[in-house]
């Protein structure tokens, strides 16, 4: 029997707005460099490789955060297509998305100041398969659009706070 998200969506909907105390979710991940740009990231019992292309220094071993963001955010937009489809009953049969997203890595490298060192855009189309109407499919996208965690951290200012610590081995050595 295939899963329910509808289900899934009603009953979670349902005790966050009985227990709205109960709604925070924290999420972690632990990231180590490895030999020069590359990088181990330890995500609940999953083990994600990070690198950079062989131009900026990597071995081109995994993909480079900023292509996990594009992943992240088409992902992201799968995924709540298929729960609000679900739970509003509008029929889809499949998402998929393609991305690409600009950086000018004269700010990377400091090559220009008044360069952000991030994306300086993010282009997506979401392909749908779907016999609904195009009402229902505007109507779907809106909706989507304005519930998407990862569309909202890219779009939104997040609060980050980074803290650099020591290490205790090299506190010993000084």
């Amino acid at each position: 029997m295939p899963f329910k998200f509808k289900d899934a969506f009603d009953t979670t909907n349902a005790a966050l707005a009985a227990e709205p105390d109960r709604a925070q979710a924290t999420f972690t991940a632990r990231s180590r460099l490895g030999d020069g740009v590359d990088s181990r990231v330890a995500v609940r019992q999953f083990d994600v490789a990070v690198d950079e292309p062989q131009a900026l220094g990597g071995t081109d071993t995994a993909p480079n955060p900023v292509e996990y963001i594009l992943a992240a955010l088409g992902s992201c937009q799968e995924i709540t297509y298929r729960l609000y489809a679900d739970a509003l009953g509008i029929p889809v049969n499949g998402v998929s998305v393609r991305l690409d997203g600009t950086v000018d890595l004269r700010g990377l490298f400091n090559v220009d100041k008044s360069v952000r060192p991030g994306f300086q855009n993010i282009v997506a189309e979401v392909t749908i398969d779907s016999p609904a109407p195009d009402r229902d499919l505007d109507r779907l996208k809106r909706i989507v659009d304005s519930h998407c965690p990862v569309l909202d951290i890219l779009q939104n200012p997040t609060p980050v706070r980074l803290e650099l610590r020591r290490a205790e081995a090299a506190v010993a050595a000084e």
